[in-house]
């Protein structure tokens, strides 16, 4: 049976995301502002679950109506099959959505109308009076925009972000959907060479030595609809062993980071073990004024300081000065660094073949492109 599911993402990132999700089998993609729609079935969820490296969640629209009372939600609300997913005992979790340029203002009487009017239709449907709700929980999502509700089933559990190698962190990470995307905005292959001269925790490296050894980023976790009862364990055995089969785990890719901090050096060593590609990364201690390319033909990406995140303004403008003295590419290398200081062009020096907006949480940034 297909669904009509979504897929949010960082906002810059939709492009890279409604690729994924075609590969993962989905139909009738649509594109929106910070999310892709599509139809699919069991075997969708399955593989775009484990396989998306850039979407932050994969979800079920359940219902989208018009509501400007909270009678109206109540009443869409019951006429949503609910139990095609949720079983008699089934627990229903509704979190807390967002509500914009809509009548209906307040995100908890919104959430609480959600519950009721589903918990009714279960009540109909398995003719009980009360719930149990001591079987599984389901968790379902809203957002109600310009007074059209959207109400949707997370499929995912844990934010897809989460791969589950990086417990700890230095004082500002980079999201690994959003290095993902980076990852392959810089279109990163099976042979390429990868250079972070700011690494951090390791995040853009990890994940651009994923992309290229072909490791799909949720082999090693769990998502809710594992535990439904509706969706056959045997669909997601299937998406595994899929994905399992696409590593290259003969291939000729390599990573160097660099940081003046040993601590995130040693951090990124661990993290990169955590997600099985310590084999590709290399990692040393070294200040940006001593940075050169190791060789002819790399990809640079990186996510240097920025004031909002660390340093002060003064210490981060100077670091992008030097910056800008070595880093700048020539031959057949490439560099891409994503920031958010807007007068980046003029402290590095150079203006950029390409810029694009991205975000990093909720941090407007630009994602500036340079080619050798």
């Amino acid at each position: 049976m297909d669904h009509l599911l979504t897929a949010p993402c960082n906002f810059g990132l939709e492009k890279p995301l409604a690729f994924e999700i075609k590969k993962a089998g989905g139909q009738d993609i649509v594109t929106r502002d910070g999310r892709i729609d599509f139809r699919g079935g069991a075997d969708v969820i399955a593989r775009a679950n484990i396989t998306c490296r850039t979407a932050e969640r994969i979800g079920i629209v359940l219902a989208r109506f018009m509501a400007q009372t909270l009678d109206d939600i109540v009443e869409n609300c019951r006429r949503i099959p609910i139990e095609e997913f949720v079983g008699r005992d089934g627990n229903i979790h509704v979190l807390q959505g967002h509500s914009l340029n809509s009548a209906l203002s307040s995100v908890h009487a919104i959430q609480t109308r959600i519950k009721i009017g589903l918990v009714r239709r279960m009540q109909e449907k398995y003719k009980l009076q009360r719930l149990p709700e001591t079987g599984t929980e389901f968790r379902v999502d809203f957002l109600m925009l310009k007074n059209e509700l959207t109400i949707t089933l997370d499929t995912s559990g844990a934010s897809l972000h989460k791969r589950g190698y990086r417990a700890l962190s230095n004082a500002a990470p980079i999201k690994e959907t959003l290095a993902a995307g980076i990852a392959d905005l810089a279109r990163i292959r099976e042979n390429d060479t990868v250079v972070d001269p700011f690494c951090g925790s390791g995040t853009m490296l990890i994940e651009a030595a994923m992309k290229g050894a072909g490791i799909a980023p949720g082999l090693n976790r769990k998502f809710s609809a594992m535990y439904w009862d509706c969706i056959p364990k045997k669909v997601w055995q299937e998406a595994a062993e899929e994905a399992r089969s696409a590593v290259r785990s003969d291939c000729g890719f390599e990573a160097l980071g660099f940081d003046i901090d040993p601590a995130s050096v040693k951090l990124t060593e661990e993290n990169a073990k955590k997600a099985g590609v310590d084999k590709y990364i290399t990692v040393r201690t070294r200040d940006i004024k001593d940075f050169h390319y190791p060789k002819d033909g790399v990809k640079l990406i990186t996510n240097p300081p920025y004031a909002e995140r660390m340093g002060t303004s003064d210490e981060v403008r100077e670091i992008y000065r030097t910056m800008g003295k070595v880093l700048l590419p020539r031959g057949d290398s490439s560099l891409y660094i994503i920031t958010s200081i807007d007068d980046f062009e003029e402290l590095f020096g150079e203006k950029a073949v390409k810029n694009r907006k991205l975000y990093n949480g909720m941090i407007q940034c630009r994602l500036y492109s340079y080619y050798g």
